[in-house]
């Protein structure tokens, strides 16, 4: 196998491995076209310079900076963060909180992130800190705010 079959090889095996929870980490900020679209540009990148970014020690890591530093300053400067969370009428359950994106939508960026990433991609709170280049603790405290604040706006009281 000569070196560019294995490049395409390995580029390949790595976005198996990692696109969906790319995309994931994209979609808990900009929803899901943007962050779908966000996901396929940060990998463009990643294949671009693959032979630099197969040698990181958190190469996820690295084209989510990637992604998140290229979608703040170009086309995907976002005004309704979470407009996109929005699900349609016929796919929702009988427990679905029409309110929930607009409450979502009033958390800072980290919490959203942090909130949508455990509950609703069910990512442990270890792999969201790897991601976030954060501690443990740190992701667990935004959790812990960003529900707080969910649930205050919902008139939870726990």
């Amino acid at each position: 196998m000569g070196r560019q079959e294995a490049d395409e090889t390995g580029f390949a095996v790595f976005v198996a491995a990692h696109e969906q929870r790319l995309r994931q980490a994209f979609t808990s900020l900009w929803g899901p076209d943007r962050g779908r679209e966000i996901a396929i540009d940060s990998l463009s990148h990643g294949w671009e310079n693959w032979d630099r970014v197969r040698l990181m020690d958190n190469p996820v890591g690295y084209l989510y900076v990637v992604g998140r530093e290229r979608s703040s300053r170009n086309r995907w400067r976002r005004e309704q963060p979470v407009a996109d969370f929005v699900v349609p009428s016929e796919s929702r359950s009988p427990w679905y909180e029409p309110t929930l994106p607009a409450l979502l939508g009033k958390l800072s960026d980290r919490e959203r992130q942090v909130v949508v990433l455990v509950h609703a991609f069910d990512w442990s709170l270890t792999e969201v800190a790897e991601l976030l280049e954060v501690s443990k603790s740190t992701v667990q405290t935004y959790a812990d705010r960003a529900l707080k604040k969910l649930r205050s706006g919902l008139g939870v009281r726990t």
